[in-house]
């Protein structure tokens, strides 16, 4: 095994131009919050729609509350499945149960206002469950389990916006990270991958090279990310001094 000494090596120059990266670390939260319509401007809009369905069904029963925009279960269903929203029609009936998926019983049927909707088709083209950018995220990072995926989102490591007193990760987020995984190694991933190849360094030796400006990387979250190819010529100039 190589045994990295005390000897100077050379910085490698390279400036790095990653535009996902640059783009991930420019997000705000508040960007987000202004493009979610606001809560209780759907809300006030659902609370029309019942008093006119209650009226209407006075006078027509169930069969017009389609015309002013209120479902029942199966047509709300099948609303939401036309317009991507994938979701079991038992996890659906169970989200209405439990009412984050606010609805109104007129007679004798349980309704969803159209415009509820909408904003959960808004909301899945915009962004990720928890459970859903973990489930995605787990793909390209296996070890990581679902507590410290939660844990770098309360930290603030993974940017989440709170939406009507739920947490949701946007989907260019992931994307990024996903990017990330990809494309980058961290401090251990990169020091386990120069041991693989026989080059013995500590961490700290490392990380004193990063702190010098020595290995560009990106600091993202609280962590540093080495891209494969700054590493892959870290690598190359170990091996070259083995000879």
């Amino acid at each position: 095994m190589i045994n990295v000494g005390r000897k100077k090596i050379t910085a490698i120059e390279k400036e790095l131009e990653d535009a996902v990266v640059e783009q991930y670390l420019s997000l705000k939260p508040e960007a987000y919050i202004k493009q979610v319509p606001k809560q209780r401007k759907v809300a006030s809009a659902v609370s029309k729609v019942i008093r006119m369905a209650e009226s209407l069904y006075r006078k027509e029963g169930s069969k017009s509350l389609d015309t002013i925009g209120l479902y029942d279960l199966q047509q709300a269903y099948d609303y939401l499945r036309e317009r991507g929203y994938s979701i079991s029609f038992r996890a659906f009936g169970g989200r209405i149960e439990r009412g984050s998926i606010p609805s109104v019983k007129v007679g004798r049927k349980r309704y969803i206002a159209q415009q509820i909707l909408d904003h959960l088709v808004s909301l899945n083209e915009k962004y990720y469950t928890i459970r859903e950018a973990y489930d995605m995220y787990r793909k390209y990072e296996p070890k990581i389990n679902y507590r410290a995926f939660i844990g770098r989102i309360e930290k603030g490591a993974i940017l989440s916006v709170k939406i009507g007193g739920k947490r949701f990760i946007p989907r260019e987020v992931l994307d990024s990270l996903v990017h990330i995984e990809k494309n980058y190694y961290t401090v251990t991933e990169a020091i386990n991958e120069l041991s693989k190849n026989g080059v013995k360094i500590n961490r700290n030796a490392f990380e004193r090279r990063l702190d010098r400006g020595r290995i560009p990387h990106y600091k993202i979250g609280g962590r540093r990310f080495i891209p494969k190819e700054v590493f892959q010529e870290v690598l190359n100039r170990e091996m070259e001094r083995r000879r």
